[in-house]
């Protein structure tokens, strides 16, 4: 492989079926690696998009109200934006690469060091300008959702220059809609598309309310849509999420409607399936990052070809575990964190415990796929800027 952020990383095919193995003894856990053939491509899933400092502001009794100061009950800073994703796929075992511009300031430096050494995401095609400063969000999650601000200005160069040819890859994640002049797809997500990439692409949220009706012909240009409930009714002028998923099921291959604490459903033409499941209970700090959680791990179930409602119940499992934790991209669980989960619903449900075991019956799934040895761990984000040195110690 070529990528720099695999470059430790042996061939899978020389690998036995399960982990990978670094020259540090780290154990990665590679989900796809059963159906990894001669012509799978080096990058299972590309991006591109504005990488953002996050800071985080948790267990907040209210939002400060104009001339006053609320104290917050924790805080963490990590790469967000595009990052939340990029972050996400990776920890699913997702080789992942990365378009992104970056600034020439400390929180450049730390969030490139976090994607690219910490969390192995390829920035092979990301480049660093002088002069243009990262742009910052400050997020306050009070009880299950949360209030944002955002400085950033407009990246020097298009995405398209950006990124040039896109690398050959199983998947490609984008976003449309969300206000823009025109609800079209960049000319490189067109480009990798012809290339053999499954497009999987999801609305931004609409500040105008306008709900351009235009955004089903760019669904042409896509394998997948995965909108929220609100989004998908403001789209397809619906009352209801369901009728909101048929409508868009007429332009889309897989068309995918996340209804938060409701659940998801899902059409998928290409396999002739339809399915709806529950959200997973859970106590939730920090809602940031969940959705780019969810679409990561429904990606990785459809390139894996796995069925419908098993996705689903992934994605969504993985979600309900990012909220769980606060710090918004590095709240993202690895696949320790869902076997450690799955793990402990086994041993409530024989137990007696109520209820666990119809999330054994619903979940059973994942007894074939989470590992049986141990992974390396995944690292939650610090109240301040990491030092380099931080980032250097043992997992």
């Amino acid at each position: 492989m070529t990528s720099a952020a695999w470059s430790a990383v042996p061939d899978p095919e020389a690998l036995p079926v399960g982990p990978l193995t670094l020259p540090h003894e780290t154990v990665w856990w590679d989900p796809l690696v059963n159906v990894r053939d001669a012509d799978w491509p080096d990058v299972d899933v590309f991006m591109s998009g504005m990488v953002f400092l996050d800071i985080v502001f948790t267990g907040l009794p209210t939002l400060p109200a104009a001339g006053t100061e609320v104290w917050a009950g924790g805080m963490a800073s990590c790469p967000g934006g595009i990052a939340n994703l990029a972050i996400a796929s990776a920890r699913l075992g997702l080789r992942t690469s990365l378009a992104a511009g970056f600034g020439d300031d400390v929180y450049a430096d730390f969030c490139w060091r976090t994607l690219a050494g910490q969390e192995r995401v390829d920035l092979s095609r990301s480049q660093q300008f002088a002069g243009w400063h990262s742009p910052v969000t400050v997020s306050m999650a009070v009880e299950r959702d949360r209030s944002m601000v955002t400085h950033a200005h407009r990246l020097p160069i298009s995405a398209d220059t950006l990124i040039g040819t896109p690398p050959a890859s199983r998947a490609v994640i984008t976003s449309i809609g969300g206000g823009a002049a025109e609800p079209v797809l960049p000319d490189w997500v067109a480009q990798a598309r012809a290339n053999g990439s499954m497009i999987f692409a999801d609305a931004g949220w609409d500040p105008t309310g306008a709900w351009d009706p235009t955004l089903f012909a760019t669904l042409d240009g896509c394998d997948a849509f995965m909108p929220n409930a609100v989004e998908a009714m403001s789209y397809t002028r619906t009352d209801s999420p369901r009728d909101a998923l048929h409508r868009l099921a007429r332009h889309v291959p897989l068309a995918v409607v996340t209804c938060g604490g409701d659940g998801a459903m899902a059409v998928d033409a290409v396999t002739g399936e339809e399915a709806s499941v529950p959200a997973l209970p859970v106590d939730a700090l920090d809602p940031t990052g969940a959705g780019d959680v969810f679409g990561a791990g429904l990606v990785l179930g459809t390139i894996a070809g796995w069925p419908l409602e098993h996705r689903l119940l992934f994605a969504g499992v993985s979600a309900a575990l990012a909220v769980h934790e606060f710090g918004g991209s590095l709240a993202a669980p690895g696949w320790g964190d869902i076997g450690d989960w799955w793990r402990q619903v086994e041993a409530r449900a024989a137990a007696g415990h109520r209820g666990a075991d119809e999330l054994r019956r619903r979940y059973g799934f994942l007894d074939a796929l989470v590992p049986r040895t141990h992974v390396c761990g995944v690292r939650r984000a610090a109240a301040t800027i990491a030092r380099q040195s931080d980032l250097t110690r043992p997992v």
